[in-house]
């Protein structure tokens, strides 16, 4: 308890530190995006790490950290390297420019600097927000624009629970059963991690965007080895903590540290993600998607698991979707917030739409 209180009193105080720079750095605009960057990298990929290498951490623990991640920081590499090869510059797959956000900021308010720091907050309280929601809505330059990624991203989720209940009502008698039952072969390892560092790819080029809003659509070399390196290294730190705090919300779900069960759901996911990459460009909040999947999955395996010594009572499975879910909205309620704070035009439209 003692060692608990220490590093809540020194993650305070860290934080009270970052704000203050954000608050004194924040008219310069030329540091500011460097600041906000630095944040958005690490809180941004630490909140969604669940959705994309929770589970291959959760199925990978026995591994080596730097092992994983390794394998994962050289696909974020070749990933980003390829957009900012073909899209002049551009490391967010052009996903920026689609819906309002062609320019890069020319001034920050100190809320915008800020945002990323909120994040943190909730990563560090274990809740799953929506990284698109949160920081891309402080740049929101109209109300449209918000409404347009919530559009997608609740079409996403309600997409991602009927498959993922389809989906394991189906196996849930068959493959989930068989894996409760025995081991997993040896040639599941490689399975997995392939299709673990093809989600990780699909995601990057969607969610690249939520960290690379702060800065220039345009990178010279200079920038972009600062962006790759510190994302590199961050993730390096995040798979050294195993995922930290945020990482439960995988591991308290039912049979995800088994390397077949943690495949399908990556698969699967990965399938989710390529779908709603290709018929818009519009970026959506990835985070709703994989909650989606969760929210199905566990209900499927509680219906058809029943008797089977599979799942979770579909009590519990209720409960923890609207943890999860609540979380989500907790964390779409402070993005609109920032965004109304920060933004005059989407404050009058928003006012407008409510009636006000």
């Amino acid at each position: 308890m003692i060692e608990f209180i220490r590093r809540e009193r020194v993650f305070i105080g860290l934080v009270g530190i970052l704000f203050s720079i954000a608050g004194v750095f924040s008219p310069y605009a030329n540091i500011a995006m460097w600041i906000g960057f630095f944040l958005a990298g690490y809180s941004a990929i630490a909140n969604d790490s669940i959705q994309t290498i929770g589970t291959f951490i959760a199925s990978n623990s026995q591994r080596p950290w730097w092992i994983l991640w390794l394998y994962m920081g050289s696909i974020f590499l070749v990933t980003v390297t390829v957009s900012w090869y073909l899209y002049d510059g551009d490391v967010s797959y052009q996903r920026l420019a689609s819906k309002g956000f062609e320019q890069a900021p020319q001034e920050f308010s100190f809320l915008q600097v800020a945002a990323p720091l909120f994040l943190l907050i909730l990563t560090r309280m274990r809740m799953p927000v929506s990284t698109t929601f949160l920081l891309l809505s402080s740049f929101a330059a109209s109300a449209s624009s918000i409404t347009g990624v919530l559009g997608k991203s609740l079409s996403g989720y309600i997409l991602a629970f009927i498959l993922g209940f389809v989906v394991w009502f189906i196996v849930t008698k068959t493959f989930e059963k068989k894996f409760n039952q025995t081991n997993a072969k040896n040639y599941w390892i490689p399975i997995q991690w392939v299709i673990s560092g093809g989600l990780w790819a699909v995601w990057l080029m969607q969610d690249a965007a939520n960290i690379a809003v702060y800065l220039p659509r345009s990178l010279n070399l200079t920038q972009f080895l600062v962006f790759t390196g510190f994302i590199f290294f961050g993730l390096g730190l995040l798979f050294y903590l195993r995922g930290d705090r945020i990482q439960k919300i995988v591991t308290e779900k039912s049979r995800v540290t088994d390397v077949r069960s943690a495949t399908i759901i990556d698969f699967i996911y990965s399938l989710l993600l390529i779908y709603k990459l290709t018929i818009s460009t519009v970026p959506m909040s990835t985070t709703w998607v994989f909650l989606g999947l969760l929210a199905g999955r566990e209900t499927g395996i509680s219906i058809m698991g029943k008797g089977l010594d599979l799942g979770y009572p579909l009590t519990k499975v209720l409960k923890m979707i609207f943890k999860d879910l609540g979380a989500a909205l907790f964390g779409l309620a402070v993005s609109i917030l920032l965004a109304v704070s920060i933004n005059e035009e989407v404050r009058k439209e928003i006012f407008f739409m409510i009636g006000f």
